[in-house]
């Protein structure tokens, strides 16, 4: 199998916990290091690897494919270094801070004949997956209302400053946002309208850290919340169509298991735990069901897998440019929505 040499632009939680593990175990990728500004911890994990002192040294090496995990702020500037430098591209969410500098991004890219993808990992985690699975079955009818859910507990500042000091990266909305963004329009396609409410609600907050996005379509409407200070968290999913519902607690299990160093494999791996089962209510064959719903196991590494064929054979990237596009779509028109306190008309 040929090999894809990779290098991360930071190694820290990222890297650590979402990225190196699948490189390392994906037999296509070869993690060559990582850029480290200031600790050095990539050669205590990974003893084969470089640590860069700065980025043009990293992309002056024999490199294929750089990731771009650093701050949100920071994305348009290194994803465009790494793909003039002639470089296949992947970038963490949010993509970009606006619509503007993705659609650069992304046209650069195709002027190159280089990949570009970005990492929305959060379509391969088992409660997503299992909610696909009951949407596309069609055994809740035709949709009338779905709500989203990303909700914390923590009223506490972040410890990374670039989180919560006032840049055009920062804030829920391009944080946890594009997560949920992205799995709407993966599910329902581009809406026509949004409304938007955004908010900040912790002391001393300088950034945004709630919100409520209502996402119009023609026959249905579907709504996406984050918040941190959820201590009873509703379900994460809830699906009502004509002929019944789906409600499914989040569950996903790979980053807790990533965060404690368990090493990913393909057999037994992003398995939920059985309490978080989806709740069907539903008519099928015309009788009444209210059952739970055996829930698909998530992993990360179909998302590298998808990207390795990608650049090897030339096949569609797993989450495109275009799809990072109209995630910063909707942000910008959320923020719109938001100053305006209007329902703001947008078009794919």
């Amino acid at each position: 199998m040929k090999k894809i040499n990779t290098a991360l632009l930071s190694y820290g939680m990222s890297g650590k916990v979402f990225h190196a593990p699948f490189l390392q175990i994906h037999e296509g990728f070869e993690l060559v290091g990582a850029w480290e500004r200031s600790q050095k911890a990539i050669q205590q994990d990974y003893s084969n690897t470089k640590s860069y002192d700065n980025l043009d040294d990293l992309l002056k090496d024999n490199i294929d494919l750089v990731i771009v995990n650093t701050p949100v702020h920071t994305h348009f500037e290194y994803a465009k270094k790494a793909l003039l430098a002639g470089k296949h591209t992947l970038v963490e969410k949010a993509f970009t801070t606006t619509v503007v500098e993705a659609q650069e991004l992304h046209d650069l890219a195709k002027k190159l004949h280089l990949k570009l993808a970005v990492f929305q990992n959060r379509r391969w985690d088992s409660d997503f997956k299992t909610v696909k699975s009951i949407f596309e079955k069609g055994v809740l009818g035709e949709i009338v209302e779905a709500e989203f859910h990303f909700d914390r507990y923590n009223p506490n500042l972040s410890a990374k400053s670039h989180k919560e000091t006032v840049n055009a990266g920062a804030g829920i909305l391009k944080d946890l946002g594009p997560h949920l963004i992205d799995q709407a329009l993966y599910l329902f396609g581009f809406p026509n309208a949004i409304f938007a409410d955004i908010r900040m609600t912790r002391s001393h907050s300088l950034v945004d850290d709630c919100f409520d996005i209502l996402m119009y379509y023609d026959n249905f409407r579907v709504r996406l919340k984050s918040g941190f200070f959820i201590r009873e968290a509703l379900p994460a999913y809830v699906l009502h169509g004509k002929k019944g519902s789906f409600l499914k607690p989040r569950g996903d299990v790979q980053e807790a298991d990533l965060k404690l160093g368990k090493i990913p494999n393909l057999t037994a791996w992003g398995t939920e735990l059985i309490e978080n089962q989806g709740l069907l209510h539903t008519e099928i064959e015309g009788k009444m069901v209210r059952e739970n719903s055996t829930s698909l196991s998530g992993n990360y590494y179909a998302f590298f897998d998808e990207l390795y064929f990608s650049i090897i054979d030339n096949k569609p990237e797993p989450v495109s440019a275009q799809d990072g596009i109209k995630v910063m779509k909707i942000i910008e028109a959320a923020l719109q929505s938001n100053a305006t306190k209007k329902a703001v008309v947008i078009n794919d």
